[in-house]
């Protein structure tokens, strides 16, 4: 062990976190929902809750539903519209401390240029679009698929919001999961995050029909790890931009393996309803780690320093 402090701050795309932890979009409302359960002004980053352009409801029927080591949810983008969020939630928000990374999601392409436009024109730290979200009928997960749609929608949204960085948060989903990170990027990403949710359903065997209204749903939790880092190494391998790692993340060790894997960040998110101050305990792990290995800063983390 070492007695100094080691440099846990990351750089995002020019955003600089003071650690590579933040809290996964959907899981953490707008802060403040989990005041005086951990150190939120101690985080990395918040990513909002999906927002669209105009306030939506969310899905009917059943939204969790707990599975062997896993969640799933169809929650679908519940928010009250990017206008009332900038007006409303963002100063708040702000006041909390950490960056504050505007989770982007729409309908149509124009849905997304329009959030992208008022987005660029706020106080947010970064954009995370999202095309990827599995628990919507229209856009969403449809645009996370395939290479030319995700450009299609990565491209407009980067000349909407010249202003702020812009991580692409994609569908582990895709059939080639590389090709539509690489469009991406030469769309206008200056980062990508992944991995969302897996595409899921469950039946009630005594009512004799799907759990969910939407049928399928988002499964997240411990049982997605695995899959979700070999996701992640194997990107980190394929783009040079930065990556923040998602899925199943419950501890610090947990959380060390993306990093190690090439991640410069994580998102931790459906442990936390369980363990609320999780973020706390895996900032705390990975500094440990770090003064255990004499690592003065992240970029030491990796295993893939020096490529």
């Amino acid at each position: 062990m070492i007695d100094r402090e080691p440099d846990l701050s990351v750089t995002i795309a020019g955003v600089k976190l003071r650690n590579p932890v933040i809290a996964a979009s959907g899981t953490f409302g707008y802060g403040r929902e989990y005041a005086g359960l951990l150190d939120i002004a101690g985080l990395g980053g918040i990513c909002t809750k999906g927002l669209t352009l105009n306030a939506r409801p969310g899905n009917t029927g059943t939204r969790l539903h707990e599975t062997p080591s896993g969640l799933m949810n169809s929650i679908g983008l519940e928010n009250p519209g990017i206008p009332a969020f900038i007006e409303k939630e963002l100063p708040l928000l702000r006041k909390l401390g950490p960056a504050v990374i505007a989770n982007l999601s729409g309908g149509t392409v124009d849905e997304y240029v329009q959030g992208a436009r008022l987005l660029d024109a706020s106080d947010v730290d970064m954009i995370e679009l999202n095309i990827s979200c599995p628990n919507v009928k229209a856009g969403g997960m449809s645009f996370g698929l395939d290479p030319e749609a995700a450009a299609s929608v990565t491209r407009p949204v980067r000349r909407a919001a010249p202003n702020k960085p812009l991580m692409v948060k994609l569908s582990p989903n895709a059939p080639d999961l590389a090709a539509v990170a690489l469009a991406c990027i030469a769309a206008g990403a200056n980062a990508l995050s992944l991995v969302n949710t897996f595409k899921a359903m469950a039946i009630d065997i005594q009512k004799r029909k799907p759990v969910f209204d939407n049928i399928s749903a988002g499964l997240s939790g411990p049982a997605i790890r695995p899959i979700a880092l070999r996701m992640v190494w194997e990107l980190c391998e394929a783009v040079k931009v930065p990556v923040v790692g998602i899925g199943g993340i419950a501890s610090a060790a947990d959380a060390l393996e993306f990093l190690l894997a090439g991640a410069r960040a994580v998102q931790a998110g459906s442990a936390t309803f369980a363990h609320p101050p999780l973020m706390d305990e895996i900032i705390a792990g990975i500094r440990d780690y770090m003064k255990e290995k004499k690592f003065m800063d992240t970029s030491w983390l990796s295993i893939r320093r020096g490529e």
